[in-house]
């Protein structure tokens, strides 16, 4: 069991009924599942970028990713409908509070002049979007291996009603919201 996950048994699921006063122990927000996505508009003209990705993500994820297809043409960016343009990899349980953590403790104090992540980049049903300007920022990923520096959107999706509720589950979990 990973130390995520042991702390929102022990600690968190308690810390947020006795904050929120649910009624019943289902009604407590829990995380759901984390999706990493990294879009290579590259991928047009140049195909060994994404391959680059995949392996980047690959490697982040500990899991292999989904490559995404266009589903519309497009004239103006040289589309065509069915083209590769992009990886995704959805993690859940275990992996998903293992990339949490690594994301929380590791990731996120390694970015240049950090004063935390945005507090307002919820949905409005729960859900956490966080986008990530650069890779390098992942101990798993060699400086010298990198071929491209590409970026990537984090979204975390919680089974929390509100964005106050997922604010304060996240917050728990040691997410550094700024101020």
């Amino acid at each position: 069991m990973s130390r995520l996950s042991e702390k929102y048994t022990s600690e968190i699921r308690e810390a947020l009924q006795n904050k929120f006063k649910y009624d019943n122990v289902m009604q407590i927000p829990k995380l759901e599942k984390i999706v990493i996505n990294i879009g290579v508009g590259d991928a047009v003209n140049n195909a060994k970028a994404l391959d680059s990705a995949v392996k980047d993500l690959t490697i982040i994820a500990g899991q292999k990713p989904v490559i995404t297809k266009a589903k519309k043409s497009i004239a103006n960016f040289k589309v065509r409908e069915g083209m590769a343009l992009g990886t995704k990899v959805t993690l859940r349980g275990e992996r998903m509070y293992e990339f949490l953590d690594k994301l929380v403790n590791i990731a996120l104090p390694r970015v240049r002049d950090f004063r935390g992540v945005s507090a307002t980049a919820f949905d409005g049903r729960g859900n956490y979007a966080l986008g990530l300007k650069e890779q390098l920022i992942f101990p798993e990923i060699e400086y010298d291996q990198v071929e491209r520096v590409t970026g990537m959107d984090v979204i975390v999706v919680t089974s929390a009603e509100t964005d106050e509720e997922a604010r304060e589950l996240l917050t728990l979990f040691g997410m550094p919201f700024e101020k």
